[in-house]
């Protein structure tokens, strides 16, 4: 969910400029920072950004920098010179210096006011169009992100496939390895075994390593997850869960494998998952 949209509008005594930028997060994280004399719009432009942009850490931000030679701080005419009397009263001369005087009363409280500015609806049509812009950008930068992670997600999960098929295929050296290694364990202790009991105590313990289920459902996980993103929903959330389910079955492989190439594959296939995992965020 990464990504970034912004629109610059010029108004005839300010330039407007607004930014939305977005990074990943499993729900909707909403910064909004606009001039004080916009606020009262602030519901309005949450609820939109949230209609569009369902997930991620978003900020969106108003910048306003006046161009025209216009402030809405002016001199409080009345003030000034009511302070500029008292002064001449203290020194009680008659010769007293009207800049110096000024100078002491424009220091004064109140000496300046600042217009506090209300909102024009006109303008913020305006601005309201141009957050429509900046919000189509991002929303168009997230596309073409997407674009490239599906085709990402696709391969590496042909890889852990892949990966899959090498397990399947070393499962049955695993079983003959587990045989001997307990065969010669039993020889070593050099001691007299009943054949029929120890076939039955080695069929209970390859039962206990059987991984049989496990590749079923990772196979199935597999395909789950390509059917999930090639459908047209929001399915970032769904994607993630599969992701989880995809890593219990590996984490499972992995601990009853007791076969050295074996667990190569499934260091292979958690790489893989890992690298799927940091970006599933990115998807809706």
């Amino acid at each position: 969910m990464t990504g970034y949209g912004k629109a610059v509008l010029q108004l005839p005594t300010k330039k407007v400029t607004i930014e939305i930028k977005s990074l990943n997060s499993k729900n909707l994280d909403l910064n909004v920072r606009i001039p004080s004399y916009y606020k009262e719009k602030e519901l309005a432009v949450r609820k939109k950004l949230a209609s569009f942009l369902v997930r991620g850490k978003v900020d969106f931000s108003i910048f306003v920098e006046m161009t025209a030679d216009e402030t809405s701080t002016t001199v409080n005419h009345g003030v000034v010179k009511e302070y500029m009397q008292q002064l001449r009263n203290v020194v009680q001369t008659g010769t007293s210096d009207d800049v110096e005087l000024l100078k002491m009363a424009v220091r004064m409280p109140d000496a300046l006011k600042t217009d506090r500015e209300e909102l024009d609806e006109n303008e913020w049509n305006l601005i309201n169009e141009n957050i429509d812009v900046a919000i189509t950008e991002i929303v168009q930068y997230r596309i073409d992100e997407a674009a490239s992670l599906e085709i990402d997600f696709r391969q590496r999960i042909e890889n852990i496939n892949t990966y899959l098929e090498e397990v399947k295929a070393l499962d049955g050296d695993r079983v003959e390895n587990v045989k001997i290694r307990l065969k010669k364990a039993i020889d070593d202790l050099k001691v007299d075994t009943d054949e029929n009991r120890f076939e039955q105590e080695l069929i209970y313990y390859l039962e206990k390593l059987d991984i049989n289920e496990e590749k079923v459902r990772l196979a199935n996980h597999l395909d789950y997850f390509l059917q999930t993103l090639a459908s047209e929903d929001s399915n970032g959330k769904k994607l993630g869960f599969i992701v989880q389910e995809m890593g219990r079955e590996i984490n499972t492989t992995g601990s009853k494998a007791n076969f050295a190439p074996m667990q190569k594959a499934v260091i292979q296939m958690k790489n893989e998952l890992e690298q799927i995992k940091e970006q599933i965020l990115n998807v809706l």
